[in-house]
């Protein structure tokens, strides 16, 4: 099985997308081979030297993620890991939308957990966008996505409600509306509730909510309060000041204000009427929607 690479630098980088191609082999997708880590080094951009990217932090997360779930199924990671990975890579979003930020992630720091949590066992492979790919499939940016668009203010905790249901993660995330706080909140809120059970729930709901807001605003109807950009701004620096993250308690984001109670219900109320009619396959069945390839 792919290993953790044997050589890592003090530092992230970036890996270009240009750059990728020839480390994304067919055994690597397989599970059989190693990334040659001084070689990619070499084709990597290194980080402005800071405490916020040093690389041991994230590669250590990431090993106690795979050693508290070795014994589970890796999707059950993603729940655990996401917030953690948030709070670790304390990112503003223009940072987050480097791809080549995820790439070296995934290729220079940990291609291993990328094939332990998406090897598929019926395929034998690893679907490449997992190393290289959009935000809403890459392994890391797929979870720090996440948890940047389903926290609440500084609680992480519908971040683990979320990420425990795959479809919410393989389709809603990649739905544009989910970037509106009360949306995110009341999908998170049916899955508490369990009017959404399973992953076809949360596949066909994405897909009503998604439809229906081409003509219902619902900025409009459920408004969102104005976002803290210097709340996110000192939480941001105060990575700058080394902070060690203790992986064991589920972290604090940062200090804005949750979205309004009252757009979270009636979006709640709203996304449940729409759920009621909403074509979900096999719905009379009880069985979690798999993870797609």
């Amino acid at each position: 099985m792919t290993e953790s690479p044997d050589h890592l630098p003090e530092y992230l980088a970036r890996l270009a997308d240009e750059n990728t191609a020839r480390f994304i082999t067919d055994g690597l997708l397989s599970g059989k081979d190693n990334v040659p880590s001084i070689a990619l080094n070499q084709a990597a951009e290194p980080l402005a030297e800071s405490p916020r990217t040093r690389l041991r932090a994230v590669r250590d997360l990431i090993d106690d993620a795979m050693y508290t779930y070795r014994d589970e199924r890796p999707t059950q990671a993603d729940a655990w890991l996401a917030p953690r990975l948030h709070a670790t890579l304390r990112l503003t979003r223009a940072e987050a939308s480097d791809s080549a930020l995820w790439n070296y992630l995934a290729l220079g720091v940990a291609p291993d957990f990328v094939v332990w949590r998406h090897l598929s066992e019926s395929k034998g492979t690893v679907n490449a966008k997992y190393f290289k790919g959009p935000y809403h499939k890459q392994a890391f940016a797929r979870l720090w996505w996440s948890a940047e668009l389903f926290r609440n203010g500084s609680d992480y905790e519908p971040v683990v409600i979320a990420c425990g249901n795959q479809d919410m993660l393989n389709t809603v995330l990649r739905l544009d509306v989910i970037d509106h706080r009360p949306t995110a909140q009341a999908l998170v809120r049916l899955l508490q509730r369990e009017i959404l059970r399973t992953g076809r729930d949360a596949n066909a709901l994405g897909k009503a909510v998604n439809t229906a807001a081409a003509t219902l605003m619902y900025d409009v109807i459920a408004p969102d309060s104005e976002r803290d950009a210097g709340a996110v701004r000192r939480w941001i620096d105060e990575g700058e000041e080394g902070l060690i993250l203790h992986h064991r308690l589920l972290p604090v984001g940062p200090a804005e204000e949750h979205a309004p109670e009252e757009s979270v219900e009636r979006l709640t109320d709203h996304f449940a009427e729409l759920f009621a009619d909403a074509p979900v396959r096999g719905k009379e069945e009880n069985t979690e929607g798999a993870e797609e390839d």
